[in-house]
């Protein structure tokens, strides 16, 4: 063989073995890839531990199912948002003519009984009554009413039977002692705002997380402005 040939030879069996050589490196890389892909944990966008939450309903519907309301504390949802008024207990007589209040943000209750009453203004309706004591005062606040046997509640969306603390115990300690204090903090949800300071009485924007609020605040209105669900600016 002259050197020639035995030249293009050589040159033919280097360009074998290099390119066997990078085939072999790409399948070992190739399987590292999916090994390492395989390993690797899903990444699922986490939800809000806020939305496992699901605090229990009683669905009342007669005032026998109603007195399920003493069996235990209840929790203002929506602080106030709802009045209460002078009882009479030796009447059985709500004093619908003197307010005396609305029930605070996350007011805690024991009810003492569940009845019924008639209020001026609505004569042909009675309204159902959950009883109470404030500083060993009698009250009642109505938590429905009942027409002809029909029986209406909204106890479930006025009330937490269950201890909002406990319901939420994932929330930071700083941000439970300022909604015990009634306060809000930069950083807070929506939800935390609205714990710590009751109904909303303005709005600006429908984007929940992203958008501002005015809390009546009892008299003392504050303003929040949300992004990404987090409050970033507080007047």
């Amino acid at each position: 063989m002259d050197p020639e040939s035995r030249k293009k030879i050589q040159l033919v069996l280097v360009a074998a073995i290099l390119i066997a050589g990078f085939r072999a490196g790409y399948v070992v890389y190739d399987r590292y890839a999916q090994r390492k892909a395989e390993e690797k944990p899903k990444q699922e966008v986490a939800l809000k531990a806020d939305y496992y939450v699901t605090p229990k309903k009683l669905y009342l519907y007669d005032l026998k199912s109603a007195q399920e309301l003493t069996k235990q504390p209840v929790w203002m949802k929506v602080g106030y948002g709802y009045t209460y008024y002078p009882y009479d207990r030796s009447k059985h007589k709500a004093d619908f003519a003197h307010e005396a209040g609305t029930l605070g943000p996350l007011q805690k209750l024991q009810v003492l009984d569940v009845v019924t009453g008639i209020a001026p203004e609505a004569p042909g309706t009675k309204q159902i009554l959950a009883t109470f004591e404030l500083d060993g005062k009698p009250y009642a606040v109505p938590i429905g009413a009942e027409a002809g046997g029909d029986y209406k509640f909204h106890a479930d969306e006025m009330f937490f039977i269950q201890d909002p603390h406990e319901l939420y115990k994932h929330w930071p300690a700083d941000v439970w002692a300022a909604i015990d204090h009634h306060e809000v903090l930069k950083g807070m949800s929506e939800l935390q705002a609205g714990f710590a300071l009751g109904m909303i009485s303005a709005q600006s924007g429908n984007e929940y997380g992203s958008q501002t609020l005015t809390y009546a605040n009892d008299g003392k209105p504050v303003t929040i402005t949300f992004r990404g669900d987090k409050a970033v600016e507080i007047k």
